[in-house]
């Protein structure tokens, strides 16, 4: 199934954290945090602004972004975990 974001919102999946540190520590499940990490899956097709000129979106499918720990909305589609959110929820893309 394919999901189609309306106006400003955006489809990103988690890009998992490494599970060991940099010193070959492995990270419990519980000492890790929610990946803030996701590649753009799809986009919508921007907003209007109040004078009626259309805006297009800053991000773009396959584009890698950094997000609030607590952004989007968490759903399941085909057993896989998506991320829903706003653009203006995304902080940065990672080039």
């Amino acid at each position: 199934m394919k999901l189609v974001p309306l106006r400003d919102k955006v489809v990103v999946q988690r890009i998992e954290p490494e599970e060991t540190t940099e010193g070959g520590i492995v990270l419990p499940d519980a000492a890790r945090e929610h990946p803030t990490e996701g590649r753009v899956l799809s986009v919508g097709d921007g907003h209007t602004l109040r004078d009626g000129k259309h805006v297009h979106l800053q991000v773009t499918e396959g584009d890698r972004v950094l997000f609030s720990s607590y952004a989007g909305t968490e759903i399941t589609v085909d057993g896989e975990d998506l991320l829903i959110m706003s653009e203006s929820e995304i902080l940065a893309i990672v080039e």
